[in-house]
């Protein structure tokens, strides 16, 4: 648990950011549902570690001390998400999306 948020404060991300929506389509439906500049500063959060990664870089140390890879964004949302797939399946109703992974 240390290393991996060593590693986000390094790069500059949020443990809710390594979510990945093209893997699991709940995240994409919680991502859908959040505010615009929340997802924005995801996006921004994840193309910054992008960038650090490749020129094999971490943020400078003023920086890393104001970030806060702990504060959770996503996983409220992700949660209704969930709670709402479950009912619709205790009901009977088909599931919203389907899709296998490749």
């Amino acid at each position: 648990m240390f290393l991996s948020g060593h590693l986000c404060i390094c790069e500059g991300l949020r443990h809710d950011d390594l979510y990945d929506p093209y893997y699991d389509l709940d995240v994409k439906e919680a991502l859908n549902r959040l505010p615009r500049e929340i997802v924005d500063a995801r996006n921004q959060r994840l193309k910054r570690a992008m960038d650090l990664s490749m020129k094999h870089e971490y943020l400078p140390n003023d920086l890393q001390a104001m970030q806060t890879p702990f504060r959770n964004y996503l996983q409220d949302m992700l949660a209704l998400v969930k709670r709402e797939n479950a009912e619709r399946e205790a009901l009977g109703a088909l599931p919203l999306y389907q899709r296998s992974i490749p």
